[in-house]
């Protein structure tokens, strides 16, 4: 009878659990759908193990397990319930000085995400709010202040950061949200005032205390000085040599003048890279991306919430990961190795179900702070061998006709880094490369099925990585 009255969405897993049921002798198991958040999912009560198991829909693509008499057996495999991206959109990432404010592109941003997911606002049922740091706005507690701004008062608000990689996090605080039933329609914001607000000697300290702000930041240690140290250790090991490195900034900023959002467009060879300005050896000024202001807005759903458009594909969430390395880079095994990006991505991989990135994976979007930085983090994402990266990057794999572009927006370098809006400006140039609509002389004719998107804080200290996959109409 249970069986009978499973929701339309549950159906699938109600054949699942009928199977199961067959199996567990003794354990009566039933579908149920949640009638508040009408998330199906599945409980079972086992009177040879007294105990009521709860399995959610968020497991997707992993076994749920009953323990029974001191071993575990598979009881069923839900159905993947991934959240999709209904719309999204951000505004150009520049140095603004036209008397506007971080309110005003949250505004833009929100009203331009809304147009394209073509729902009203008040379908909205939660809020969550990145921004790396107070100090950039002089702003305490900005997601109250933003919910009132684009009208949205009254509906429950998060701010979540995590230095450079605050975008991702919010995206993946949203997935959870979605996920768990706490609510069908989320708005993700993300935004910064980092290049209009402070002089950048101020920024350049704050970003000191990133780190550990005790022992390096108050010291005068800087972002550019521990990325340089952690990319001569991988130089060291590896034999990586900045001419190859140099390709990345000739590829972001390459990519950046065919972008239109973009704050850094230039055409510029490996020559003028490594002629650049030293700025913390081996990094020169070429190496080195913008810091930016601007936000971005992106409205992620159940798929029990989605209407189905017929004029486009849509995009949805697979996989989402995160994991912390030592603050310090000197507490590292490996200082040369992002090796928390590494946990973050084999994380989001196996709930997407992805097994062999490098051959799965369409494209990519690689935090690149610094040069180096994308070349550690390819390897870290397992789309390259450990030190294989640079040599492919010189191959041309990473171009945009390559056989796995990455940072088509132009990344950090090239389009701008905004640390509160990064995660979800990645999200968005993925899902509409997915969807066959991004900027046209990037997305080049190209299909593509499957992305990643990778951002971090601090030094790679906390990782956030997303899988992105085309959902067709």
């Amino acid at each position: 009878k249970a069986l009978d009255g499973a929701s339309e969405q549950g159906a699938g897993m109600a054949i699942s659990t009928f199977r199961a049921k067959r199996r567990l002798q003794g354990s009566s198991v039933f579908v149920f759908t949640n009638s508040l958040e009408r998330i199906p999912g599945v409980k079972w009560f086992s009177p040879r193990r007294s105990g009521l198991y709860w399995i959610t829909s968020y497991e997707s693509s992993i076994l749920a397990r009953q323990r029974i008499q001191g071993g575990w057996r598979e009881v069923m495999r839900n159905e993947r319930l991934c959240p999709v991206i209904l719309g999204s959109a951000q505004v150009p990432f520049r140095r603004y000085k036209d008397g506007s404010g971080y309110r005003d592109w949250v505004g833009a941003a929100c009203d331009a995400a809304f147009d394209d997911a073509q729902i009203e606002r008040r379908e909205i049922d939660a809020v969550v709010v990145a921004c790396e740091t107070d100090f950039l706005t002089m702003q305490l507690s900005p997601g109250p202040l933003l919910v009132d701004e684009i009208g949205l008062v009254g509906l429950p608000v998060l701010r979540v950061e995590a230095g450079g990689g605050s975008g991702g996090a919010a995206l993946r605080v949203a997935v959870m949200q979605v996920l768990s039933g706490f609510a069908r329609r989320v708005l993700v914001i993300g935004f910064d005032q980092a290049a209009s607000h402070l002089s950048a000697d101020d920024v350049r300290a704050v970003y000191g205390l990133s780190f550990d702000a005790d022992l390096e930041g108050w010291a005068g240690a800087t972002a550019t000085m521990l990325y340089a140290l952690s990319l001569q250790d991988h130089m060291r090991r590896f034999g990586t040599t900045m001419r190859q490195i140099a390709q990345v900034s000739v590829k972001n900023h390459g990519n950046a003048c065919l972008n239109p959002l973009a704050h850094s467009p230039l055409t510029i060879s490996v020559e003028d890279v490594l002629t650049s300005a030293i700025v913390n050896s081996p990094y020169r000024r070429l190496d080195c991306s913008l810091i930016s202001d601007g936000a971005a807005a992106l409205i992620l759903a159940h798929p029990d919430a989605v209407l189905r458009r017929g004029d486009r594909a849509m995009t949805r969430v697979t996989g989402s990961g995160s994991a912390t390395d030592a603050v310090r880079l000197g507490s590292r095994a490996q200082p040369g190795l992002f090796t928390a990006k590494r946990r973050a991505a084999i994380a989001a991989y196996r709930m997407a179900g992805i097994t062999d990135p490098a051959r799965q994976i369409d494209l990519a979007e690689v935090y690149d702070s610094y040069t180096g930085a994308e070349v550690q983090g390819i390897e870290a994402l397992l789309l390259a061998p450990e030190g294989g990266a640079a040599a492919r990057l010189v191959d041309g794999t990473y171009e945009r006709d390559g056989a796995l572009p990455v940072n088509l927006s132009g990344g950090l370098i090239g389009q701008g880094g905004v640390p509160g809006a990064t995660g979800l400006a990645q999200a968005i140039a993925v899902s509409r490369l997915l969807e066959g609509r991004y900027h046209a002389d990037l997305q080049a004719g190209r299909h593509y099925r499957t992305g990643v998107i990778d951002c971090h804080g601090g030094l790679a200290t906390i990782n956030l990585t997303h899988v992105l996959e085309r959902l067709d109409p």
